[in-house]
């Protein structure tokens, strides 16, 4: 076995690598950039060497750089994570000229189907069903626009060396395709250094499911079932699950089948991924093989039993697999949650800064019976870079059935802290209480048919709104017996808390009153429903676990005047507890309204401008695009709200903003 592997990566998926090995009694290497000297992985890792600037095209993906650190180090094999070099074939030759093993395919089946052209031209012609499109290169905008339309709208821009969402649009006119592709072509080369596009049909009311295979080297290969990867917004995985709720044992066995034959074809070995799409009636459609590990593994790894770390690593030191088709049984259901450093409140915006607070859930057995796992990369007081993908952490839950893992998923995103960013975790805790993800009807344009308007924020039911409320009101009682206490004083002296309480959130006010004993409240509304509190709640946590009616029920506390902010499945509201008489008082304040911007165009999150598309004294119409800024390696066009003459322009190509600074103004 080896003595000390590189990896070839940061964040998370470094951290990942850097367990198993751990795990095996292999020393790791870590390399970083200088935005990641304080970086999680370099700290967990048994040696660090620096490759170079913050730019990935400067440091993670210089395939000298690595090569550097790996003969500095005398590593004896690398492990390249996904994303960065995983696919790339120039990388694993360089990699074998050196003596070093490469923890993953050999490299002629990184050729052949790392590369999504090539992939989909050999799977045609494996009699592999595949998506209508154009494999060939494709030299411009105008060109882009023409196969475009002989495909017919919509149509998928894809990054050829693409993967996890970059270079990558949809297009559903020939104005969307011009900008889709030199957008597209831009992300892929500052994030793969390939900027090869190809153009495929885009299959409306599709489902995104994988099959996670391994080969070894010895001719075997099993298929480790299936993944539904369908909850994606801008082509991004948000939540993921294994195994699928829609298929049935005919079509996975299927699936698994022809996944593993195809990956025989091209003789590959070690970890990969077979990615389908299937419609409704469960006819699957080659989409792409993935070379490398995915990240949303874990979901394999918790259904299975099966570490697939280890397995690659075994793989690569010429090991044969250590079990057989048939002994990969799925057990129970997984789900995962993809923690984003971006601000659902404003269109999923990337968000950067310190993270003032960040404290997962605990990992491991829960009191429901299920299993907590978080992948991360981060901690708390480290930063939040724009230079890399926003994914800062995978938050993953296991329970015996699909509605088990959904609730332990609920329990552990409300006990996720995070602060300092603007993150995703709402959004997240959105979709496992949606009736429709619920219910497992899901496809890939889920997130665009349930928030057409974008994110707005969650909307608490009747039911989950009473409960809120009634732990607000018994969380507020213990906050005032502490406000009446003078220190050094004699008990007489403390002001009688009151039994009766407005409490006020999302729009309506529910008049209560408390009763207390030593184990809880008993809060009462006004028609005369009554909810049983209890908890071990202090003022000052920033989380109140706490039961009603003898549920669990978990809310993110922070303090405001006469009341609390509190986030819970995925709702943030302001919940203010107020005597009757305050309450009374409180209906004749005036609402402050929010300031008018809208003869501004803001710049929407901390980035680079690429390019200002207009000049002052321009006229622009509405959808016109007036500025590019890239942020977390992906390029967003900034368009026109409305009709409007450009007054003033306050920045240029190549400038750093932060969020709301003014990039122009308009008359």
């Amino acid at each position: 076995m080896f003595k000390k592997i590189l990896i070839a990566n940061r964040g998370e998926i470094a951290c990942r690598v850097i367990k198993t090995a751990r795990k095996m009694g292999i020393k790791t290497v870590a390399v970083y950039s200088d935005a990641d000297r304080n970086a999680l992985h370099v700290k967990m890792a048994d040696e660090a060497v620096h490759i170079g600037p913050p730019p990935a095209n400067q440091s993670y993906i210089v395939i000298d750089r690595i090569m550097e650190a790996i003969r500095k180090t005398g590593a004896e094999a690398v492990h390249p994570g996904y994303g960065f070099l995983s696919e790339r074939m120039d990388f694993a030759a360089a990699l074998e000229k050196e003596g070093v093993v490469f923890i993953g395919p050999p490299s002629p089946a990184i050729e052949a189907m790392g590369d999504k052209i090539t992939s989909k031209k050999l799977a045609k012609e494996a009699g592999v069903s595949t998506v209508p499109g154009y494999m060939g290169l494709i030299a411009d905008s105008e060109e882009a626009v023409k196969i475009s339309r002989e495909i017919g709208y919509p149509v998928m821009i894809k990054a050829s060396a693409g993967g996890g969402g970059k270079g990558m649009r949809i297009a559903w006119n020939d104005q969307e395709a011009a900008e889709g592709f030199q957008s597209s072509k831009n992300e892929a080369a500052a994030s793969f250094g390939d900027d090869r596009i190809f153009i495929e049909k885009f299959v409306t009311q599709p489902r995104h499911i994988e099959i996670q295979v391994l080969a070894d080297k010895h001719g075997n290969c099993v298929y480790l079932h299936e993944r539904e990867c369908s909850i994606q917004r801008r082509n991004q995985k948000v939540i993921e699950e294994a195994p699928s709720p829609f298929l049935d044992p005919a079509t996975r066995k299927a699936m698994g089948e022809q996944a593993c034959a195809l990956a025989k074809a091209v003789g590959y070995t070690s970890a990969g991924t077979v990615e389908f799409i299937v419609d409704g009636s469960r006819n699957f459609y080659f989409l792409e093989m993935n070379t490398r590990l995915q990240v949303e593994h874990p979901v394999t790894e918790l259904i299975t039993g099966v570490d697939l770390v280890e397995q690659m690593i075994r793989v690569a030191n010429g090991e044969p697999l250590p079990f057989k088709q048939e002994d990969l049984k799925i057990n129970g259901w997984a789900m995962e949650s993809r923690l984003y450093a971006e601000d659902p409140y404003r269109n999923f915006l990337p968000s950067i800064g310190r993270l003032t607070r960040y404290r997962p859930p605990v990992e491991g057995k829960t009191a429901g019976g299920g299993i907590v796992r978080n992948d991360t990369g981060v901690y708390e007081g480290g930063e939040i870079s724009m230079f890399y993908d926003p994914m800062i952490a995978k938050l993953c839950t296991w329970g015996e059935t699909r509605e088990a893992a959904i609730e332990e998923m609920r329990l552990a995103l409300d006990t996720f802290e995070v602060e300092g960013i603007g993150h995703n975790l709402p959004f997240c805790s959105a979709v496992m209480d949606h009736p429709r993800f619920v219910s497992g009807n899901i496809t890939t344009a889920f997130i665009a048919e349930e928030y057409p308007e974008g994110f707005q924020g969650v909307t608490l039911d009747a039911p989950m709104l009473r409960k809120v409320a009634a732990a607000a009101a018994a969380m507020n009682r213990v906050a005032e017996i502490r406000r009446t206490k003078i220190t050094g004083t004699m008990d007489n002296h403390q002001r009688r808390v009151g039994d009766d309480w407005v409490v006020s959130l999302q729009g309506q006010s529910f008049p209560v009153t408390i009763a207390a004993d030593k184990a809880g409240s008993t809060v009462t509304f006004a028609e005369g429903t009554a909810h049983r509190v209890e908890s071990d709640w202090t003022p000052g946590q920033p989380l109140a676990r706490l039961t009603v009616d003898g549920e669990p029920l978990v809310l993110k506390v922070g303090k405001v005047p006469m009341g609390f902010r509190l986030r819970v499945r995925g709702a943030e509201v302001k919940c203010f507890v107020r005597t009757p008489r305050q309450h009374e008082l409180s209906l004749l304040m005036p609402e402050k309204l929010p300031p008018d911007t809208s003869k501004f165009l803001l710049c929407p999150m901390p980035g680079l401008v690429v390019k200002i598309n207009v000049a002052e004294g321009d006229e622009v119409q509405e959808g016109q695009a007036l500025a590019t800024v890239e942020a977390m390696k992906m390029e967003n066009i900034l368009k026109a709200e409305r009709r409007g003459v450009v007054r003033k322009i306050n920045a240029a190509a190549g400038a750093s903003l932060k969020v709301d600074d003014v990039i122009m103004e308009f008359e």
